[in-house]
């Protein structure tokens, strides 16, 4: 790494009153350099209680959108603005208000993973780590509309015995991980405890020790006896885990588990952001507003 960007990182950072974000995901020299390292529970909690000015986000769109959302009197920068995700586009806001009016009684529940549009005509977010929680807080009787993760709904639905009305979306990195690849990887790594996202496919799911958000992967990794992991989910968590538990062995349950625009931030990316204030995410206020609540909720449980 280049010292000269680390050491002016670091001094417009004192100087803006920034604090930096990043999601396990980043590259390995981008967590490094945050202030905080998690995942979106963990990082939307964080947006919502700095005191910083400034926020750094080094994740995707949504992400930012959602810490503007919570702190819209910070300047919240997005360094690589190309920075998206396919799974949040797959929900349109004008096609989930379609489905809402086919099923006026229902309760929308929307994964963190979509567009503030979206989550604006939402009754309550939750994110991999809280979503059964969330969605046992749901009157019995009623019925719920799941946006737009069908992976993580249908896990949601076995752990609750809930009926959900579920979104064809998908992430296009957990979904590519298959029950095939896995059990190559467990060949391999016999010894190893299976780790996966409910964002991969069921069979992949049924196939894991541990399933679970990637902040409650490496709380488990650190708590567990095992000395070896197969982790199930974006490679960028793994260097996250090595630097907690460097006596431990991580492999990858694929290579292709790699997320294109998690890998798009650079170090050069959050200079210039700092430099330069830009690019700079806003949501206009009525979406805001809406959105804020369905957001609060899911924070609340």
């Amino acid at each position: 790494m280049d010292e000269t960007v680390l050491h002016r990182i670091s001094v417009l950072k004192q100087e803006r009153n920034a604090v930096i974000l990043a999601h396990f995901y980043q590259r390995p020299e981008v967590q490094d350099i945050a202030d905080f390292v998690g995942d979106s529970l963990e990082l939307a909690r964080r947006a919502s209680t700095t005191d910083a000015d400034v926020i750094v986000f080094c994740g995707v769109h949504f992400m930012a959108q959602t810490a503007y959302i919570l702190s819209p009197d910070k300047a919240v920068l997005l360094p690589q603005i190309k920075a998206g995700c396919p799974m949040a586009d797959m929900a349109d806001a004008d096609d989930v208000a379609a489905l809402k009016e086919r099923h006026p009684d229902a309760a929308v529940v929307s994964y963190v993973n979509t567009t503030a549009d979206v989550k604006a005509i939402s009754d309550i977010c939750c994110t991999s780590a809280n979503a059964v929680k969330v969605v046992n807080s749901i009157p019995a009787d009623k019925e719920i509309i799941f946006v737009p993760d069908r992976n993580l709904g249908q896990y949601i639905m076995e752990q609750t015995g809930r009926h959900l009305i579920l979104w064809n979306g998908y992430c296009n990195t957990h979904d590519r991980l298959t029950a095939e690849e896995l059990s190559a990887a467990k060949r391999l790594h016999p010894e190893a405890e299976v780790l996966a996202h409910p964002e991969c496919r069921p069979d992949v799911v049924h196939m894991a020790d541990f399933v679970g958000s990637t902040g409650g992967m490496v709380t488990h990794v650190c708590d567990s006896h095992a000395p070896e992991f197969i982790i199930g989910t974006e490679v960028g968590v793994i260097h996250r885990m090595r630097q907690l538990c460097p006596d431990k062995g991580f492999y990858p349950a694929s290579q292709k588990l790699v997320c294109p625009n998690m890998k798009l931030t650079s170090l050069d990316n959050v200079l210039k952001a700092l430099e330069t204030m830009s690019p700079r995410v806003t949501v206009n206020d009525d979406i805001r507003s809406r959105a804020l609540l369905p957001i609060e909720r899911m924070l609340a449980l």
